[in-house]
């Protein structure tokens, strides 16, 4: 019987399905986990243990699930809406947004069954929400405590004008009689403070003058319009009303302005005018608008004037500026459900992924469109993200989570199944919800319809992608991530059973980057006192009923049953954290060693001992399975009364006896503290 040492260095590839335990050869198997339960692989490739959720404020009516949306107004000011069904609410920095002490609200017409439905975007302090049933709106910031929704009008913003006269001048020397008169046709538009809207053309005016004779004009007047910077005149010629000139008054003389045909009134489409004509799929791209994808024409594209966010007009003939219209077509009809903006523009159908680009290499226009088909795979209906120029999303069916990045090989965009090796989180499942967070980890967050929360780590660059999954007590039913500040933090909507009633609250996940060891806060659902000395920790009827973890000035606490809203300490503490606690599991995968022809495997094993690389961690178990765990006594030359000092150093335990088949090791943090896993150096006993 002899003894090997291996050595686990890194954590980035993630947990593994144990239909991938035989693929030895594969290079994330080298970094890969069989469990990776409340821990976060980092790229650098250690695995860290989760933070806590903080407890923000349960959801208006716990009794119907609600949905979670990010929105970002300035570099420093972010917040999260609480989408429910008939309003939204606002959350930042850990707080509900009040008014006059209540939670500040706006109504809204969506219904409990929509709302995973309604797509977004947004653009500077307006976010654009569409959903096939209802007409696409605005939700606009106004001020701190003034939101606006409002209803998209895709009609001219401006009337056109009224009163339309012309009065004919001709020199009394000129002979012109009625024979020689001609009929001429005129229209006015008016244009908007913003240079860019103008009105549909008045009621034509007619009137029959010769203005080829020398000094003959026709002098055009009509009534002013409010709001309008200045008005566009147009005569007919040749059937077409072409441009003659603009003026800030309310006339103009046409003394024979031949009028230029290549800019003419606007005309302006009538678009999501009713029930199954509203879009579901929304974004921007190239200073446009776009929508698609509604119930009567699931395969149509709308893309607004250039430069403007809800102008639907075009001229005859087109100019390149005009709104853009067209229909993609396809051998299947499947509707398109996402509208990515990247280098290029993607189309996510029900079945297949398209690009949209110019003929031409410039701008799209209405004249230079090409749509080619990039994969037939389909996406789900959950609103896809994008990291770098990469998108992710889900897939139609299956439940598994792909990308859809350039290939110059390919001269397109290729599609990959990013939940190849850990198909065991998916399978049988469907993604409900994504967010992607960027710092200070890479990490896209999904909610799955297990009730658990997944993670990916992700830096394509470096070919790393490490999937973990996460639980608590209850479910995960939304997600979403802003930035506060150095960091982006996760917020969720997590439905919890509390002394019997169903509970959804709306919980943030605490920062890991912490100075002193008290302000460490790994528990769900919590809450933190900060303050004189005290033994009585109140505040925790959110957790009523719930046997919780406590973090005493960085000691962990026994746990104690939260009853009338509080819990008592056994000694008085001016920094408690209190919450539900998270146990965190991290297994290795079986163990591969090349010391013959079958690396080891259909050995008996036994692992004797393990050397733990650790980084401020404290709090530590390990063993070789979850039922048979050792704890890493840490305590040193701490005086009396204060908690062991975390830990950044190797620590050397010895494992109880366990022979079998695979030689992992098994590590867990149940308590409310840090657990930074470097490395894991495993003396594995081999039998014959």
């Amino acid at each position: 019987m002899a003894n090997i040492r291996t050595l686990q260095r890194a954590f980035v590839g993630g947990e593994v399905s144990p239909e991938m335990f035989g693929r030895i050869d594969d290079a994330k198997y080298q970094a890969g986990l069989a469990k990776c339960l409340n821990f976060i692989p980092k790229p650098q490739g250690p695995a860290e243990n989760r933070p806590g959720f903080a407890f923000v404020r349960e959801v208006k009516d716990s009794t119907k699930a609600v949905r979670l949306i990010p929105f970002t107004y300035s570099t420093d000011q972010t917040m999260v809406i609480e989408m429910g069904a008939g309003y939204f609410r606002f959350h930042t920095q850990g707080a509900t947004l009040l008014n006059l002490g209540s939670p500040y609200e706006v109504a809204n017409p969506y219904a409990e069954a929509d709302l995973f439905g309604v797509h977004f975007v947004q653009s500077a302090d307006v976010l654009t929400l569409v959903h096939p049933n209802y007409a696409p709106r605005e939700l606009r910031r106004l001020g701190a405590t003034n939101w606006q929704l409002t209803t998209i009008s895709f009609a001219a913003a401006i009337s056109a004008p009224t009163g339309l006269t012309i009065i004919p001048y001709t020199p009394a020397s000129a002979s012109v009689n009625a024979d020689t008169k001609i009929g001429m046709y005129y229209v006015v538009t008016a244009v908007a403070a913003d240079g860019l809207s103008e009105s549909v053309a008045s009621t034509e005016a007619y009137e029959l003058n010769n203005i080829f004779v020398t000094g003959a004009y026709n002098t055009i007047m009509w009534s002013t319009v409010a709001g309008a910077s200045k008005y566009n005149v147009y005569k007919q010629s040749g059937g077409l009303y072409g441009y003659i000139g603009s003026t800030t008054s309310l006339s103009i003389v046409d003394d024979n302005i031949a009028p230029d045909l290549s800019k003419t009134p606007p005309i302006y489409d009538a678009v999501f005018s009713g029930t199954g004509d509203y879009p579901g799929a929304v974004s921007y791209f190239e200073q446009r608008r776009c929508f698609a994808g509604s119930s009567n024409k699931p395969q149509n594209i709308w893309m607004t004037k250039s430069g403007t966010e809800s102008s639907m007009s075009y001229s005859l003939p087109i100019r390149d500026d005009d709104r853009i219209a067209f229909r993609v077509a396809a051998r299947e009809a499947n509707t398109i459900r996402h509208i990515v903006p990247l280098t290029q523009l993607l189309l996510l159908t029900s079945a297949a992924e398209w690009r949209v680009t110019s003929v031409n290499s410039d701008a799209i226009t209405p004249t230079t469109i090409s749509v080619r088909p990039q994969s037939y795979i389909g996406a789900s209906n959950v609103q896809p993200v994008t990291i770098n120029n990469t998108c992710l999303y889900g897939a139609a069916r299956g439940g598994h989570v792909r990308e859809l990045a350039y290939s110059w090989q390919a001269n397109g965009f290729v599609t990959g199944d990013l939940s190849l090796r850990a198909p065991h989180l998916f399978d049988g499942y469907d993604i409900t919800d994504m967010a992607y967070s960027k710092a200070p980890q890479p990490v896209i967050w999904f909610v799955s319809s297990s009730g658990k929360l997944l993670g990916l780590t992700y830096v394509p660059e470096q070919q790393i992608g490490a999937w973990h999954q996460h639980d608590t007590d209850g479910v995960f039913e939304s997600c979403a991530a802003v930035a506060e500040g150095g960091e982006d933090r996760l917020y969720c909507v997590i439905r919890r059973t509390i002394n019997g009633s169903s509970k959804r609250y709306v919980e943030r996940m605490a920062s890991r980057q912490f100075a002193n060891q008290s302000d460490a806060f790994f528990v769900d659902a919590g809450a933190t006192y900060s303050g004189a000395p005290a033994t009585t920790i109140s505040g925790l009827s959110h957790l009523e009923g719930k046997t919780v973890n406590i973090l005493a000035d960085g000691a962990v606490h026994p746990k104690r049953v939260v009853s009338g809203g509080s819990v008592t300490l056994d000694q008085a503490a001016s920094k408690v954290q209190v919450g539900l606690p998270i146990t965190a599991d991290l297994q290795t995968l079986p163990m591969v060693a090349q010391i013959d022809g079958s690396f080891g495997q259909g050995r008996y094993k036994n692992t004797n001992r393990i050397w733990l690389r650790v980084y401020r961690s404290s709090g530590i178990f390990a063993g070789p399975d979850a039922d048979h765990l050792t704890e890493a006594k840490q305590r040193s030359t701490e005086m009396y009364g204060l908690p062991p000092a975390l830990k950044s150093e190797e620590i050397q335990l010895v494992l109880p006896p366990s022979w079998g088949d695979s030689g992992q090791v098994y590590i867990r943090q149940s308590d409310p503290l840090p657990l930074t896993v470097v490395s894991i150096t495993a003396e594995v006993a081999l039998g014959g």
